[in-house]
């Protein structure tokens, strides 16, 4: 890393003249359920496939993946007006008024709750669509009828790694009453010997929170002990569960919760292991939770070098993680975003998947942990002034990998290289 590049890093945070241009600077500093697929599918065998050759198969692989979730739940999900797989028959606004739901009505589009999430100060107004119209029809309708408003799909994300649910699992004991710096959002947690007293979770879902080998692995790499060390060993962790066993679970709505919950407690820096698409609500929630001084760790997805660019990796100030090998090469299915801020193991990493079972995992899911557990240690309390030494810090040791000094592949470099049980 040039000594240049974290100096620019440090004045432009510290020059910065509001909570929206302190996140602005980070970000630009240079499961699988049963019956409801929404964890990725095992990766084909890429082999030495040309990396061209290899964005095909993944891309087919994605398009596969939300078609078949289209059509197994389609009384549950179906197609926004970009084709991509969100709640059916719902479609999410903020910045409403009544004269706007009265509007609404008038149209069709029936009121169907309203939800304040007291940790964002985000007011939430759902409407179901008229019988008879597409989820993709009545969203362009309803926006072009409610202009100034933002107005959404619930988009459905999914696990950026092999997951599952664990239903006859236990669920990680909760830690006693207290303050806790890490935060996930994922399926549940599991109770392995690695987390004993360290997780507190809550469910966002219908069923949660219920057990799931992407939540328990995730959260063993941020902070287990013992046979599975995290990055954060014996940190406290909130879980959120934004799965449960639901099919339509994993929304932008639950998400934004989930958010909210977390802001509430007061954590600094929270994980989100999920990938899809660009959703007004979810990058409000985000923007919100950023003002409060939460720092949020995501995955870039195992889409490959061409998907579309992955959310919420891809939104300003969050911190985008890709993965690599133990060659410390980027994984040739690791998404890009539309930036890449740091590296970390992502390949035959270590990590708890049950009540007493350890595996070795591979995808972007399992290095976004390790980066928020090494980010944690600088930042163990949501404080804006404290942004900027603690992303120093972070950059610091970071090992520059690809080209010299910040790259679109690595973005910093690599983080934790010995983490992961390597």
């Amino acid at each position: 890393m040039r000594p240049w590049t974290v100096l620019i890093l440090i004045v432009a945070v510290l020059m910065a003249g509001s909570v929206q241009r302190v996140f602005a600077q980070i970000a630009l500093p240079s499961v699988q359920f049963p019956d409801a697929p929404r964890t990725l599918p095992p990766l084909p065998n890429l082999g030495t496939e040309p990396l061209a050759r290899i964005g095909d198969t993944l891309a087919e692989v994605r398009l596969d993946r939300v078609a078949n979730l289209l059509r197994d739940q389609r009384d549950r999900i179906e197609p926004d007006r970009n084709g991509e797989p969100a709640v059916r028959g719902i479609l999410i606004a903020t910045g409403i008024d009544e004269a706007m739901i009265a509007r609404a009505a008038q149209k069709g589009f029936r009121l169907l709750d309203r939800e304040r999430i007291e940790g964002l100060g985000l007011d939430i107004v759902r409407f179901t669509v008229p019988d008879g119209r597409s989820l993709a029809r009545a969203q362009k309708q309803l926006a072009k009828l409610l202009p100034d408003a933002d107005i959404d799909a619930d988009h459905i994300y999914f696990a950026s790694g092999p997951g599952g649910l664990l239903p006859a699992a236990t669920l990680a004991a909760a830690f006693p009453p207290g303050k806790a710096s890490l935060g996930l959002i994922d399926g549940g947690v599991a109770a392995h010997p690695s987390l004993a007293g360290r997780v507190a979770q809550r469910g966002f879902a219908a069923g949660a929170p219920v057990a799931s080998r992407h939540g328990t692995a995730v959260a063993s790499l941020l902070v287990g002990s013992g046979a599975v060390r995290g990055s954060a060993p014996g940190q406290r962790l909130l879980v959120a569960d934004v799965y449960g066993a639901d099919p339509a679970g994993g929304n932008a709505s639950a998400i934004a919760r989930a958010l909210g919950w977390l802001a509430q407690n007061g954590v600094a820096v929270t994980t989100i292991s999920l990938v899809g698409p660009d959703n007004k609500l979810l990058a409000l929630a985000v923007s919100r939770a950023q003002q409060r001084g939460m720092l949020i760790v995501a995955a870039v997805g195992n889409d490959g070098p061409a998907a579309p660019p992955a959310y919420p990796a891809s939104y300003g100030g969050v911190f985008g993680v890709t993965g690599v090998d133990a060659r410390n090469r980027a994984l040739p299915e690791a998404g890009r975003a539309r930036h890449i801020d740091f590296a970390a193991p992502g390949d035959a990493v270590l990590a708890a998947t049950g009540p007493v079972s350890t595996d070795r995992l591979r995808g972007t899911s399992f290095a976004a942990p390790l980066v928020a557990g090494r980010l944690v240690l600088h930042y163990p309390a949501p404080a804006i002034d404290r942004i900027g030494p603690a992303v120093s810090a972070l950059v610091m040791e970071a090992r520059d990998l690809g080209k010299r000094g910040r790259d679109q592949i690595y973005g910093h470099g690599l983080i934790c290289g010995d983490c992961g049980g390597r």
